[in-house]
């Protein structure tokens, strides 16, 4: 549960803003899209490969 303190006199779209921010930092969004659907560990397995081939490609060549 996130508690955001509002000042006293401190404008509402501030803390709103304050909210979204240490919102968007905990992962709660992202963790529940992720679970939306189910993905098998080999599939997964894969895709971190991929990426991997990737990025080491990407890299080697600077």
């Amino acid at each position: 549960m996130l508690i955001i303190p509002v000042k006293e006199g401190e404008n509402i779209d501030r803390a709103v803003k304050r909210f979204k921010k240490k919102f968007d930092k905990t992962g709660t969004m992202r963790q529940l899209r992720k679970r939306k659907q189910y993905i098998k560990p080999s599939v997964r397995k894969r895709e971190q490969l991929k990426k991997a081939v990737y990025s080491n490609e990407m890299f080697s060549n600077m």
